[in-house]
């Protein structure tokens, strides 16, 4: 049998230099490092630095660009008949990319609450996320005649509770230092939202009509008394409407 001497394949460079960036930013801190030391630990030029990445904060989060496409693309050939459900679905890709380097997802959560301005890139990107999801609600509810006049603004208020119902359960399980089901925590938290959202048009119920109290026969003289039967539930400002009206005081 022969041995294959083949060369290992080499790691993008794109990964190249994140794991160097990421590497100093532990070691030195984040605003220490600078782009001549990640290139200098990575052993190539600022150009290609800046091929892949436009600042240090882009190399901390290197895997969201890819995420997004993946997002888009599966919003895109989506076809459920439930579009709370696939939005859902969308934002479980999120999760998986966190979980596929799970010690990585902790350390740069860790990184991003000690530094202001990474956690300011970070909530740009849930953003993107966001709009990526509201546009796919907005598309699929835009010819339906039976979406509502509303369903712009469904999309998003949908759209932005998805996103912070994911990132609740992700967040718990980051904070836990990656122990624990990250699936089981962020599916239950998406379940609440299509508890409430769920739906074709994900339309909130119609609140019931309000009970009015029974008519009131206004007294035949001063001295008689007025009874009145008002529905339970009835709000008291409208029993008192009706009683005032009844009294001639109104």
């Amino acid at each position: 049998m022969t041995e294959d001497r083949r060369p290992a394949k080499k790691p993008p460079m794109r990964d190249v230099l994140a794991e160097a960036a990421f590497a100093l930013f532990l070691e030195r801190g984040f605003e220490r490092t600078t782009v001549d030391d990640i290139v200098a630990r990575a052993g190539v030029g600022r150009r290609s630095f800046f091929r892949y990445f436009p600042s240090k904060e882009d190399a901390v989060f290197p895997d969201h660009e890819r995420c997004l496409a993946d997002m888009t693309a599966f919003l895109a050939d989506a076809d459920g008949a439930d579009p709370v459900a696939t939005v859902c679905d969308g934002a479980r890709l999120v999760l998986r990319m966190y979980a596929e380097k799970p010690e990585f997802s902790v350390q740069r959560y860790r990184l991003t609450r000690e530094v202001p301005g990474l956690r300011t890139y970070e909530l740009s990107v849930v953003r993107r996320y966001e709009r990526t999801l509201a546009g796919y609600l907005e598309r699929r509810w835009a010819e339906d005649p039976d979406a509502g006049p509303d369903a712009a603004l469904r999309a998003e208020v949908i759209a932005a509770s998805v996103v912070a119902a994911h990132n609740n359960g992700l967040r718990s399980w980051l904070r836990s230092g990656g122990e624990g089901d990250a699936e089981a925590e962020v599916d239950r938290a998406l379940e609440l939202v299509r508890a409430v959202w769920g739906g074709a048009h994900a339309r909130p119920a119609a609140p019931a009509p309000e009970p009015a109290p029974a008519a009131v026969s206004p007294p035949a003289s001063d001295d008689e008394v007025i009874v009145m039967v008002a529905r339970k539930g009835a709000p008291m400002w409208r029993v008192v409407q009706h009683i005032e009206s009844a009294l001639g005081t109104a």
